[in-house]
């Protein structure tokens, strides 16, 4: 080979001597590392400074673990109390600076069930490892993942799980900005950890200690617990977003856009953030011919950020459009969250969440609420208007309660409008308020689902298919004796409804001379008629569940208890079949 040749070759190849690969731990192949980032190493690794720590392994976590909705609120330990379920971080989704603080773990007795869960021939079957650390502030991440690692915060009540190994010690919002910054994904990339992250990959790379990213740190994590708050999958939601616009009284449209422009605002900080971290880190150890500072719009990880939350190739008024809908459909969850006691447009947080809670314990909360919950926790979801009572009617009075008389058909027409922007279909010439009927009774417990991770509190009864009868039941308000009081209360009434209705359109029928009226009156009597059948046995069926006053402990979790009740419940397998999403 000519010089020449051999000259053009070398571009090709990188240059890098023996003593340079001793500087990075293991000596990984990363031939392609500059002097630069070699010579991090030599301000001393994270390992040496800070405990990183596997967390503990349930090996069983269905037995051992529950989102912390499944459970009754009062046995969740708040600070240094002995209930029986503490909080407990098992990492979760993409997301970084804070979050996915979901679940909460059967530590009562300091865990003795866990500790002594064992296999059959007697061995210890868990791994009750590091319960030390449990308690105490620190930065997690996804040991299990794929791409960009996040790392998250958490306060000092957690106990963590093997899925989220963390990192303990001091100033640890500075050492979270590292964690955050576009060289330290640099560095984990180097070592190899795209796929699985393990705390020895962590305890090898260099620690970088930046005393000026302690107040970005801080403000990136408030902006984020802000976001993660906001929604009802979080311990501290304290009301809907759109509540909380301080002109409450005006149109929804108003206060959607108001809060669409809080959301942008706070995405567009948290992005400058990020990026004012990336260049910190990149310039103070001279990696700007190796880095740039710059985050796409879908890694600034917001809820509220429609390119993080729905990602892909999709057009700016696409992402409107889903955000704008899916904003209605948490308010929909909210106002039923309020029609059950759950949640009051009085008084911010959870309100009934504990087994068993009625309506009295309620008003002792809450004396002279504008917006009183149902006084048996039985919401029909009715096609129809059967019942004065029901969801669709009750959401209207939410509304109304909420914004004020004055905007209230404009506020139930933006509602429908924005269901039917990706919900549901939108149907010409429907009234706003069937719109949304048909959304409770066709959708919405579909979004439950979703939302709840396939561990519901509102509880979906239906007569089936021909949709005869539905209601949803609160979970923590149902008693040995709701069955019996739907029976009595609406199943029953609502079958001598159906008859005489099917009466009503015999006679019209009959009345009827025009052929098209004529076969529309037809095909609703038989539509009726196959409703009628079906209630008659659906009702009996509640009827035999109703006898025998079936009882549910909250701590067996939503799986086991949803499958006591046959096939009176919509979507047993979904719920009792597989694995929380």
């Amino acid at each position: 080979m000519s010089q020449e040749q051999n000259k053009d070759m070398s571009q090709y190849f990188y240059r890098a001597s023996a003593a340079d690969f001793m500087k990075i731990p293991s000596s990984p192949l990363t031939y392609w590392a500059s002097k630069e980032i070699t010579k991090l190493f030599s301000y001393g690794l994270i390992g040496e400074k800070y405990e990183v720590r596997e967390g503990l392994g349930t090996r069983d976590d269905e037995i051992f673990l529950r989102r912390f909705w499944e459970v009754s609120e009062n046995k969740v330990r708040k600070g240094n109390g002995t209930e029986k379920w503490v909080k407990t971080d098992k990492a979760g989704q993409f997301r970084k600076w804070y979050g996915n603080a979901e679940f909460v773990m059967n530590w009562e007795n300091d865990g003795f069930e866990i500790r002594n869960h064992r296999n059959a021939d007697g061995s210890l079957k868990s791994r009750p490892q590091n319960t030390q650390f449990f308690f105490k502030e620190a930065i997690s991440w996804n040991k299990v993942g794929s791409g960009i690692t996040s790392f998250r915060w958490r306060d000092s009540t957690y106990a963590f799980n093997d899925a989220a190994p963390s990192i303990f010690g001091e100033k640890l919002p500075i050492v979270h900005a590292m964690l955050c910054s576009k060289l330290f994904s640099h560095l984990v990339g180097l070592q190899g950890g795209t796929l699985n992250v393990t705390t020895g990959i962590i305890k090898s790379l260099p620690l970088l200690i930046l005393d000026e990213a302690e107040k970005v740190s801080l403000r990136c994590r408030s902006l984020t617990k802000q976001d993660w708050d906001s929604a009802e999958n979080s311990l501290n939601f304290q009301e809907h977003q759109l509540l909380s616009v301080p002109i409450k009284k005006s149109s929804m449209l108003f206060s959607y856009n108001e809060l669409r422009g809080e959301w942008q605002a706070k995405t567009d900080e948290l992005h400058s953030l990020e990026e004012s971290n990336n260049r910190l880190f990149i310039e103070s150890y001279g990696l700007q011919d190796e880095l740039t500072p710059e985050v796409p719009l879908e890694e600034i990880t917001l809820t509220c950020n429609p390119h993080y939350r729905y990602g892909g190739n999709r057009s700016t008024e696409e992402l409107e459009t889903l955000l704008q809908c899916d904003t209605l459909r948490e308010l929909v969850s909210y106002a039923i969250g309020c029609m059950m006691g759950r949640y009051s447009l009085d008084k911010p947080g959870l309100i009934l969440a504990s087994q068993g809670e009625t309506l009295q314990d309620y008003l002792r909360q809450i004396p002279s609420p504008r917006f009183v919950p149902d006084d048996d926790a039985i919401l029909p979801l009715t096609d129809q208007e059967w019942f004065a009572d029901d969801a669709t009617n009750r959401f209207r009075e939410f509304i109304r309660v909420a914004w004020g008389e004055e905007h209230l058909q404009q506020n139930l027409d933006f509602v429908a409008e924005s269901l039917c922007l990706h919900a549901i279909k939108p149907k010409k010439g429907e009234a706003s308020l069937d719109t949304i009927r048909r959304y409770l009774s066709t959708q919405f417990f579909k979004d439950h689902l979703r939302t709840y991770k396939k561990r519901p509190i509102y509880w979906l009864f239906s007569s089936g298919k021909h949709k005869a009868f539905e209601c949803l039941v609160y979970l923590h308000r149902y008693n040995e004796g709701t069955l019996a009081r739907m029976r009595t209360e609406y199943v029953i009434p609502l079958t001598a409804k159906l008859s005489t209705y099917a009466a009503k359109l015999e006679k019209d029928v009959e009345a009827s001379t025009s052929t098209a009226e004529k076969k529309r009156l037809e095909k609703e009597l038989t539509t009726l008629h196959n409703q009628q059948a079906e209630l008659a046995t659906f009702d009996e069926t509640l009827r035999h569940y109703a006898d025998q006053r079936i009882s549910l402990d909250l701590d067996d979790g939503v799986k086991l208890n949803y499958g006591k009740f046959g096939d009176l419940l919509a979507e047993v397998k979904a719920v009792t079949g597989g694995a929380s999403e």
